[in-house]
C-alpha cells in the first residue's frame, strides 16, 4: 500500500509500508567413594569446570519403557488461577485490523508485550530517560509505535547490529526525534544489540558513544555480573569482576558426567528456560546456533508401590487444587481490601480451605495433593509454611509466555560465552565493600579494588548472612528487605545411567509419597536425554526434605531414588540399572549462594525486591540479580535482566556525574575568568603581587583584595593565582617591601593571612569582588 500522505495523529502514520521489518549453584564439597554401589556418586563439585560437549546429543533409547499411565500437563509454575494470555489490556485496545501495515503493529506491540513493555503506556525507566516531551497525547502513543518497531525489527534477525541509521529507514521523517529517543533507550537499556553474535560482540569491544567513563568493580560473576560487564564495556566503562568460585555462572553449573562409555552434561543449577516469549536467553540460544528442547507437559504420576495413579482421581484432585488456590485468591483480596497488612502462609490458608471442603480424604486424593503442594514448593523453593498468602505469585502478571525448554550441552554455555574475554579475578571472596564520595573499595583475599561505583550481585542468601561488610551500614529499609524477602532450597539428584530404560516419549514423571513431611523428597524427575548427550535423569528434592536431604550420606540418597526407580519400573519388566555416576547438590550449604532462589515470605511483598534493587551511597553501590527482579525472580533471565537494569542505572548516573563536574568546572573557569578581568586595572601592582581596593572607601583600614601569582615548569598551566584579604593600609606596607620572598613572610607571619584558590574565597572577599566588579566600568 502507499504510505499516508498526509500528517494526520493517527499512529499508523509513524511508519512507512516498505519496511523489511519483522534455577541455581553448588557448593564446596568432596567426591565420596563408592560403598555398596559401583558407580561413582559424589556431593557437587565446585572445583571442576568441566568444558561440556558442544556436539548434538543423541538419543539413547535402550529398552524403552512400555506406555505410561494417561498424560497429564503439568510444569513448575506458580500461575495455577490467574490465566493471562499475554497483556489482558491489549486485546481491549487493539485496532481493527484494516490493512497489512496495522497488522504489522499489532504483531511488533505482541512483541514488545513479551520483553515486559506496558500496551499503550511508558515504563518507569522510559518516563525517567524523558522519551517524550509530555506524558500522555499523541507524541507518547507516535513513541510506543516507534519504540516498537525498532524492537521487532532487532529481534527479526537478532545476528545483525541494528544500527540508528537502519532504524530511521522505515520510519517517516518527522518522527526522527522519536527514532532517536526510542533506539538510544532500547540500545542503553539492553532491549537490542544484545547478546553474542558475532555482529554484536565486535560492536560492543567499544564504546557506543566513543565516551570513555568511570570504573566499576562487580562483585560476583554469575548471570548478572556477566551480562552487566559486557554492557558496562560497551559503554565505555572499565570493569573487573571479582568471583569467590573457581569458575563463572553462580548458581549456574553444568557439571559433565562420564563413564561406561556414556557422557552427558549435567545442569545442577538454573536449568528450564522458563518461558521463551521474549526471553533474553532464547535470543542468546538464536545467536549461538543452540536448538531449544520444548519440555513436554506431559507428566505421568504414579503411587509408592510404583502402580499409575487413577487417571480420574488425577483429574479431579487437580482440579480441586486448583479450586483450593482460587479460594485463597479470593480472600486475600477481601482481607487485604478490609485489613491492609494482614498475611498468613499460604499453606494455612490451603489447609483450612481443604479442611472445610473436604478435599483429599481418602489416601490416595492425599498423596496426590501433597505432590501439587511439592510442585508448588519447587516452584518457590520454600516451605508452604514460609509462603505469603497475600503476595506469594505477585510475578505472575509478567511471567514470560511460551514453551519451557532445554539447552542442549547445559547453560553453562551461556556462561562461557558471556565470560570471555572479561576481566575475571577467580577465588576472591569479597569481605567488605566500603564506599563513599570519593568511590569504592572492595576488599576480596587481601587486596583492595578501588573503583567509582560497584555492582554487587551476590545472592539473597550471603546478604542474609551478612557474608559481605558494607561501610557505611546498608540503609535500614535494604536491611528489613533482605531480611523481610525469602531465600529458599532446591536440591538435585543427577544420574547418568548406561542406558535409557524410561523411555523418550516423555521428559518429565512424578512419583507419590505416603509421608507428608517428605513429599517434596524425589517428587518429580526430569529427563535430559534429548539434550545433554547422554541417558541422564534428574530427580528434585524440594520443601522440607530438602533441608533433610543436606543431612544425608550421598550414597544413602541415590539408594532410595533408585528404590523409587525400580519400584514404577520393575513390575514392567524393566530392569533399572545401577547409574555410572551419581551427583547430589548441597545448595544450603554452599557459601557462596546458602539456598537456590527467592520467594516472597511471610510479611513480604514485592516491593522488597524494588528495594532490594536500589543502589545506596548516591549511586556508588549498585544491586542486581535475580532477588532484585521484581518482575522475574527465581529465573536465570530475571538475572539477566536485572544486569541489563544496572548497567543502564550506572550509566544514568554517571551522566549526572559528569554534567554536574562540568557545570562546577565551567563555573569555575567563568569566575577565574572574571577574576582575570578585574585584576586587568589592579589599584597596586608590585612584584608578583596586585591589590584591589574597596571602591566604597578611601580609609586605610577598609579591605583590600590581592592576588599572588606564581610560575614555575612544574606547574600544570602556565602559572597558579592564590588571593588573600587584608587592609589597605598592608598592601601599601607589602608594595614597599624589597622582594617577594620577604612579602610573603610577612603576610603570613606579621598579617596572619593565609593565601587560598579562588574556590576557596570567604563571604566577605565574595562581597568585595562584587562591589569592585560593580564600580568597574562596563
Amino acid at each position: 500500500m502507499e504510505p499516508p500522505q498526509d500528517t494526520s495523529e493517527n499512529p499508523n502514520d509513524v511508519l512507512s509500508d516498505d519496511d523489511s521489518s519483522p534455577e541455581n549453584t553448588n557448593p564446596d564439597d568432596q567426591e565420596i567413594p563408592s560403598t555398596t554401589l559401583d558407580p561413582p556418586i559424589s556431593d557437587t563439585q565446585d572445583e571442576s569446570s568441566d568444558p561440556v560437549p558442544d556436539e548434538q546429543p543423541e538419543n539413547t533409547n535402550s529398552n524403552p519403557a512400555e506406555p505410561g499411565p494417561p498424560a497429564r500437563k503439568r510444569r513448575r509454575r506458580k500461575r495455577f488461577f490467574t490465566e493471562l494470555i499475554a497483556n489482558p489490556s491489549f486485546s481491549k485496545n487493539r485496532r481493527p485490523r484494516i490493512s497489512g501495515l496495522a497488522r504489522e503493529m499489532d504483531t511488533e506491540a505482541l512483541i514488545a508485550i513479551s520483553v515486559g513493555f506496558p500496551v499503550d503506556s511508558l515504563t518507569e525507566e522510559e518516563i525517567e530517560a524523558n522519551v517524550v516531551s509530555r506524558i500522555g497525547g499523541q507524541e507518547q502513543a507516535n513513541y510506543i509505535v516507534v519504540r516498537n518497531h525498532i524492537l521487532a525489527r532487532w529481534r527479526s534477525n537478532v545476528s545483525v547490529w541494528l544500527t540508528l541509521e537502519h532504524a530511521l529507514e522505515s520510519i517517516r521523517a518527522e518522527h526522527k526525534n522519536l527514532v532517536n529517543a526510542a533506539y538510544n533507550f532500547l540500545l542503553e537499556h539492553g532491549y537490542i544489540n544484545f547478546g553474542l553474535a558475532p555482529a554484536v560482540k565486535e560492536a560492543k569491544l567499544k564504546s557506543f558513544d566513543g565516551v570513555e567513563r568511570a570504573n566499576v568493580v562487580i562483585v560476583g560473576a554469575g548471570l548478572s555480573g556477566l551480562v552487566a560487564a559486557r554492557q558496562l564495556v560497551s559503554m565505555g566503562f572499565k570493569v573487573v569482576i571479582l568471583e569467590g568460585r573457581t569458575r563463572p555462572g553462580g548458581r549456574v553449573k553444568t557439571r559433565k558426567m562420564k563413564g561406561d562409555g556414556v557422557v552427558a552434561a549435567a545442569d545442577l543449577g538454573g536449568s528450564v528456560l522458563t518461558g521463551i516469549n521474549g526471553n533474553p536467553l532464547g535470543v542468546l540460544a538464536r545467536q549461538m546456533g543452540l536448538p531449544l528442547h520444548k519440555v513436554r507437559d506431559i507428566c505421568p504420576l504414579y503411587l509408592p508401590d510404583g502402580k499409575a495413579v487413577d487417571a480420574d482421581v488425577d483429574s479431579r484432585i487437580e482440579v480441586s487444587f486448583n479450586k483450593l488456590l482460587d479460594r485463597v485468591c479470593k480472600l486475600r483480596h477481601s482481607m487485604i481490601e478490609e485489613v491492609k497488612s494482614v498475611d498468613v502462609p499460604l499453606g494455612t490458608a490451603l489447609e483450612a480451605f481443604r479442611s472445610v471442603y473436604k478435599v483429599a480424604e481418602d489416601s490416595q486424593e492425599s498423596m496426590l495433593l501433597n505432590w501439587h503442594l511439592a510442585n508448588l514448593e519447587y516452584a518457590n523453593a520454600s516451605l508452604m509454611a514460609n509462603l505469603s498468602m497475600a503476595y506469594w505469585d505477585q510475578d505472575d502478571p509478567y511471567e514470560m509466555g511460551g514453551d519451557h525448554c532445554f539447552i542442549p550441552g547445559g547453560n553453562e554455555r551461556f556462561v562461557r560465552a558471556l565470560a570471555e574475554d572479561l576481566p575475571i579475578f577467580y577465588g576472591r571472596t569479597v569481605q567488605s565493600i566500603r564506599y563513599g564520595i570519593d568511590g569504592v573499595r572492595v576488599y576480596a583475599g587481601g587486596q583492595e579494588f578501588c573503583g567509582d561505583m560497584a555492582l554487587c550481585t551476590v545472592p539473597l542468601g550471603v546478604l542474609k548472612k551478612g557474608s559481605i561488610e558494607f561501610v557505611p551500614e546498608l540503609p535500614q529499609r535494604k536491611k528489613d528487605a533482605i531480611q523481610r524477602l525469602g531465600f529458599g532450597l532446591l536440591n538435585k539428584v543427577a544420574m547418568l545411567f548406561p542406558y535409557n530404560f524410561w523411555g523418550g516419549e516423555i521428559d518429565t514423571f512424578g512419583h507419590l509419597t505416603e509421608d507428608p513431611s517428605m513429599r517434596g523428597e524425589f517428587f518429580l524427575f526430569y529427563s535430559y536425554s534429548s539434550v545433554s548427550g547422554g541417558p541422564l535423569l534428574v530427580a528434585l528434592v524440594a520443601g522440607d526434605a530438602a533441608i533433610k536431604f543436606e543431612l544425608m550420606s550421598p550414597v544413602e540418597s541415590v539408594k532410595r531414588v533408585l528404590n523409587i526407580l525400580r519400584g514404577i519400573f520393575h513390575p514392567k519388566g524393566i530392569v533399572v540399572p545401577d547409574p555410572v555416576q551419581a551427583v547430589c547438590t548441597r545448595w544450603g550449604k554452599d557459601r557462596f549462594t546458602y539456598g537456590s532462589y527467592s520467594h516472597v515470605a511471610i510479611g513480604s511483598s514485592g516491593d522488597d525486591y524494588d528495594i532490594l534493587a536500589e543502589s545506596v551511597g548516591d549511586g556508588r553501590v549498585f544491586f542486581a540479580g535475580e532477588a532484585t527482579n521484581k518482575q522475574y525472580p527465581a529465573t536465570m533471565h530475571g538475572a539477566f535482566l536485572s544486569g541489563m537494569r544496572e548497567a543502564a542505572n550506572m550509566l544514568r548516573v554517571a551522566r549526572r556525574r559528569s554534567l554536574i563536574l562540568s557545570d562546577k568546572v565551567n563555573n569555575e573557569l567563568e569566575k577565574c575568568d572574571t577574576l582575570n578581568k578585574l585584576f586587568e586595572n589592579p589599584d597596586l601592582t608590585f612584584g608578583s603581587f596586585s591589590a584591589l581596593f574597596d571602591p566604597h572607601s578611601n580609609d586605610v583600614g577598609s579591605h583590600a583584595f590581592i592576588r599572588v601569582k606564581f610560575h614555575g615548569d612544574k606547574l600544570n598551566s602556565s602559572h597558579l593565582c592564590l588571593y588573600g584579604l587584608i587592609t589597605k593600609k598592608q598592601a601599601i606596607q607589602l608594595s614597599e617591601m624589597n622582594g617577594d620572598g620577604n612579602r610573603m613572610n610577612s603576610l603570613h607571619r606579621d598579617f596572619g593571612v593565609k593565601l587560598v584558590g579562588g574556590k576557596g574565597l570567604s563571604n566577605v572577599a565574595e562581597l568585595l569582588i562584587s562591589r569592585i566588579k560593580a564600580a568597574k566600568p562596563t
